[in-house]
């Protein structure tokens, strides 16, 4: 009898701290009066202001609240952005003391708010590759102003996303071909950024065991560049890492050069120009870990690739506004290495000499980049 007691006592202790939660804590509207800004930015990654404008902004895109006893929008969009934020799986993100729902309310929320950032009116008008002279001059100034490299419109690079595996014998996403070099599931992504780390293209479509250089040939960015190049606008380039072919419109280093010389220092300027690219893939995934290699979505590829476009979406928001990232938990992340997904692949090669019957178009970009490194006058200046 006295056990049957306990235990009647331990529920009625737990039902009362079950009421308390939901009545007095988990109420989300607290969170825009009870935290700090620093606080909010922290659970959020967004400031206050911020996330009223992100509601407002995503609200005519999801479903509205019918019922009393629906969660209401800010509801919703709070959960999904504690989850890109902290990358804790669901149960952690329904816990939170700001958001009042059970885990399958939380899961619905961030399908919702991950479909409402990604389509097209929401997602377009925040990553736009430069579509007309005066956005392409405008990126091709900061980033000269910056580094001094002269046209430079961007710099490309891809970043792996973790993913659980997909199953075996899945007829239209085959385990194998997510796993990468470095044998773990993932998704390749291919980002180009500007001078001020905003994302500028995106695809998240490719499974992690295809290389950087596939993944750009199927780049609708590439035929664009071709088309500005074969107009005779050649002053317009990108910038990537040994793992791209080498061509008018996308300068790469040189391989194996000597010290103190137009090479050397073209790579140098080279390499502190295109560190924009490793900067953005950094703040990205520091501002949202659920991308980081050690949280892993779980979720299927395509869910995972919307998820990760939703990120991006509001990364560029972040990065438009300035918002700052947050700081880092000093007890998160003990005794773990942060893995922001780099996986390089180099072309061999590509400065040999080639007869321009061979590949016409790896011998114009030969000729574009010594052009370019002779335009920095004298080795070592940077």
């Amino acid at each position: 009898m006295d056990d049957l007691m306990n235990v009647l006592a331990i529920r009625n202790l737990e039902n009362a701290e079950l009421q308390y939660r939901r009545n007095v804590l988990r109420n989300p509207g607290n969170a825009f009066i009870e935290l700090s800004e620093r606080q909010f930015i922290k659970i959020f990654r967004l400031s206050k202001d911020l996330c009223r404008f992100l509601i407002q902004l995503l609200e005519p895109y999801m479903r509205p609240q019918r019922r009393e006893t629906d969660l209401d929008v800010q509801s919703r969009i709070l959960a999904a952005l504690k989850f890109y934020g902290s990358g804790c799986y669901q149960p952690d993100v329904a816990l939170n003391k700001y958001i009042d729902m059970c885990q399958a309310s939380v899961s619905h929320s961030i399908d919702e708010v991950t479909n409402a950032l990604n389509h097209p009116e929401i997602f377009d008008q925040w990553v736009e590759f430069p579509n007309n002279f005066e956005k392409l001059n405008r990126i091709r100034e900061q980033f000269f102003r910056i580094h001094r490299f002269p046209g430079v419109i961007g710099c490309v690079d891809c970043t792996h996303v973790a993913i659980v595996p997909p199953n075996i014998e899945d007829p239209e996403y085959p385990e194998h071909i997510y796993v990468n070099r470095k044998h773990y599931h993932s998704i390749n992504v291919q980002l180009i950024c500007d001078a001020n780390l905003k994302i500028l293209h995106v695809n998240a479509k490719y499974p992690g065991s295809t290389n950087d250089a596939y993944i750009w040939s199927r780049s609708n960015v590439l035929p664009f560049l071709r088309d500005l190049h074969a107009a005779g606008h050649t002053d317009y380039f990108l910038l990537g890492d040994s793992g791209y072919p080498l061509r008018t419109w996308l300068l790469i280093p040189f391989q194996n050069v000597e010290p103190n010389t137009i090479e050397s220092s073209y790579n140098e300027r080279h390499k502190h120009t295109r560190v924009k690219i490793e900067c953005c893939n950094g703040v990205l995934k520091a501002r949202f870990r659920c991308l980081l290699k050690h949280r892993v979505l779980h979720y299927k590829p395509r869910k995972a690739c919307e998820i990760i476009n939703a990120c991006v979406v509001l990364h560029n928001i972040c990065i438009e506004y300035n918002v700052p990232l947050p700081p880092e938990d000093p007890d998160e992340g003990k005794g773990i290495e942060v893995d922001f997904g780099i996986i390089n692949d180099i072309i061999e090669d590509q400065d040999l000499h080639v007869a321009r019957s061979i590949n016409p178009e790896l011998a114009d970009g030969q000729r574009a980049r010594i052009t370019v490194a002779r335009s920095f006058q004298r080795p070592n200046q940077l």
